[in-house]
């Protein structure tokens, strides 16, 4: 992990999918933008770097939906390869994290791919 993380790409166009999310419901990515803008972040559940930062984000997402600004994480990872990430651990890990944005699942790594 870069002691330094890179600039954000401010006015980079997120590009849209429909996934599922751990709620049960179908989720346009787009559809969770607020006025001033949308943060897509890809996480997972097994992940330490993850799982030290989590309430962190869990926090920023709830600050930066007060700005106006949406929020949702997708978790691409192979279940197969990686079980922690399984769609029912993902229920639970956004349940234990209260997690109040989407957390949609990309079981095909399609959405991944798209966005590098």
């Amino acid at each position: 992990m870069a002691a330094i993380p890179p600039v954000c790409d401010f006015g980079w166009r997120a590009i849209d999918a429909v996934l599922p999310g751990v709620d049960g419901r179908s989720h346009s990515i787009l559809s969770h933008a607020g006025p001033n803008g949308l943060v897509v972040a890809f996480i997972c559940n097994h992940c330490p770097y993850v799982k030290a930062v989590i309430s962190r984000m869990v926090r920023d997402a709830n600050d930066l939906n007060a700005e106006g600004i949406g929020f949702v994480a997708i978790n691409s990872n192979d279940a197969g390869a990686y079980p922690d990430d399984s769609f029912d651990n993902m229920k639970l890990f956004a349940s234990t994290n209260g997690f109040t944005f989407p957390y949609l699942h990309d079981e095909r790594q399609t959405v991944a791919r798209v966005y590098g």
